[in-house]
């Protein structure tokens, strides 16, 4: 399918500061980019700090006053498997150097203090079987209610709560399957549907050598994910990070179906 996106950011920055912005769609095997354009108002000094092994495309600008960021971009995405039931797990010394620290616990999802409980529920399935049971755990077990968790939340934290936003849906995801030895990483995403239109945060799992897109909450479909950034958990897909001081003056993000 072929999608519009766009992201609007308005910010006022009190004293000159750099920033990272992460909301340009990634180049990759599952979506080509036809089209886009990153512009600032009024101008900024802006560099490129492209990552080549997950392809998702950042900009560092030096930010003074009020300043907004707009992003637009049509972008294709391939056929998405719907079902990894039937993926294989690999076995650890199989796995590529690459995928190695996605096994390891991250700030917000400590996958260690996950193990007893992800052996008792999940351990006689392996594979994508584990992941779906996981899965399925999570949307019978955990409700999707915004003001429960805050910016320091983790997975065990929504273990306990069972309750969160999307965010804490994939660290939880994510924190179980690292338990349960299956490779995990986290993924910001413009995706279809969504309501309200956001920045979706969804898990990605390593099963029979290759990457599945996984969504937790079930909000969007998978075919409708736009990926722009990857990571071990939230800390390294944020669409902002600022260096500095700043004021949300106004965002909105967007995708719509292209006719």
């Amino acid at each position: 399918m072929r999608f519009d996106v766009e992201a609007s950011l308005t910010y006022d920055f009190a004293t000159p500061c750099e920033v990272l912005l992460l909301v340009e769609a990634a180049h990759g095997p599952d979506q080509v980019v036809r089209s886009e354009a990153l512009t600032f108002w009024p101008n900024v000094d802006a560099v490129r700090v492209d990552d080549p092994v997950t392809f998702e495309r950042r900009t560092v600008f030096t930010a003074s006053g009020r300043i907004n960021a707009l992003y637009r971009a049509q972008v294709d995405i391939a056929p998405r498997a719907p079902d990894l039931s039937a993926a294989p797990a690999m076995a650890i010394r199989d796995l590529p150097s690459a995928v190695l620290p996605f096994l390891r616990p991250s700030r917000y999802s400590p996958s260690d203090r996950l193990e007893r409980f992800a052996r008792h529920e999940f351990g006689d399935l392996e594979g994508g079987r584990r992941v779906m049971a996981i899965l399925a755990w999570i949307a019978e077990n955990v409700n999707y209610r915004a003001g429960v968790s805050d910016a320091g939340t983790t997975a065990v934290d929504t273990l306990i709560d069972r309750a969160g936003v999307c965010r804490d849906f994939t660290h939880l995801v994510i924190g179980l399957c690292r338990a349960a030895d299956i490779p995990a990483r986290a993924v910001s995403a413009y995706a279809w549907r969504l309501e309200p239109p956001d920045l979706h945060a969804i898990a990605e799992v390593y099963l029979g050598g290759r990457w599945w897109l996984v969504d937790a909450t079930g909000l969007a479909p998978i075919d409708g994910l736009v990926r722009v950034a990857t990571g071990r958990d939230a800390a390294d897909i944020a669409f902002m990070t600022i260096f500095g001081e700043a004021t949300l003056v106004e965002q909105s993000f967007s995708i719509q179906a292209a006719t």
